[in-house]
């Protein structure tokens, strides 16, 4: 630990301006701050302060060795952080925060969870709405996507897939496509996202054959499972989620079509604020939601 020792002296010597000031930080003699500086110093092969008089200055060199000791040192002081933390255990109240086609998946594994632990409250809430984490104090959120606040770290879930699904009775009515282009001449149901108002775009395949069709709506919802009623009623054909459309395809209430020039799986991630202490409340359900939601859709 002398290694260490060293850099604690300097970086307290760096930020406080004198070795009597970093002394007194570090419950340690000024003189024994000097010591250590000098043999960090030595060790280094680089001048690292720059010592007069009136006053004690970093180096260039010293400027830079000095970001990169606060760093090492942060790491350490998270690593017994965490080691503290992890004797802890996980309760208090954690929001979470989920698209509302979540709960088919997200809901079935609550009581298991809160069957491990006990002292957690789940507050969920389902919305398709871009939250922002950090402002509204959410703890975990699940999402797909891409990641573009470099504020927040994820881990990857559940792999689905989007379909092409319509009612029998419709495709009885309307015939059933076999190419792309042949749904210019069906009725679409589309979502809509809540955000942006855009028209989910339907994942083609890369490498089309033929130009993507232009597709004709009939009736645009920001709801999901709105949507999956209405294409359940017969109104057209709609792009939905494989997990959600599981049953329906099994009891054959809706048929999948085109599978072929649909593009590949997408991934749910569960993204929270990459904050340096991770609570055991946050870590806990992660893990979770790791374990429970993982592998190929």
């Amino acid at each position: 630990m002398d290694k260490f020792s060293g850099m604690w002296a300097f970086v307290k010597t760096a930020e406080l301006g004198s070795f009597v000031a970093a002394g007194r930080a570090l419950a340690i003699s000024a003189s024994a701050v000097g010591k250590g500086v000098a043999r960090l110093e030595q060790e280094v092969g680089v001048r690292l302060l720059q010592r007069s008089t009136r006053r004690i200055q970093l180096t260039a060199e010293g400027n830079l060795f000095y970001e990169r000791c606060r760093r090492i040192l942060d790491d350490l002081d998270d690593a017994q952080a965490m080691l503290s933390l992890s004797r802890e255990a996980p309760r208090g109240r954690l929001r979470v925060s989920a698209p509302i086609v979540g709960y088919h998946f997200l809901i079935p594994l609550v009581p298991e969870f809160l069957a491990r632990h006990p002292e957690v409250e789940l507050d969920i809430n389902f919305s398709d709405r871009a939250v922002d984490l950090i402002d509204e104090g959410i703890d975990v959120a699940i999402r797909s996507g891409d990641l573009r606040d470099s504020r927040l770290v994820s881990r990857p879930l559940q792999a689905f897939r989007l379909l092409l699904c319509a009612a029998p009775a419709y495709l009885t009515r309307h015939g059933t496509p076999v190419a792309m282009r042949d749904l210019e001449l069906h009725a679409c149901v589309r979502f809509r996202h809540p955000d942006s108002g855009k028209l989910l775009d339907w994942p083609w395949r890369e490498n089309l054959d033929s130009p993507e069709p232009r597709l004709r709506t009939v009736l645009a919802c920001n709801n999901i499972e709105a949507v999956l009623g209405a294409t359940l009623r017969g109104l057209g054909i709609a792009c939905l989620p494989d997990f959600l459309v599981r049953d329906a395809l099994a009891d054959g209430r809706l048929v999948s079509v085109l599978e072929q020039d649909m593009g590949p799986s997408r991934q749910f991630r569960a993204l929270w604020p990459s904050s340096r202490h991770l609570s055991p409340k946050v870590r806990v359900f992660v893990d979770h939601l790791g374990a429970q939601l993982s592998g190929p859709p």
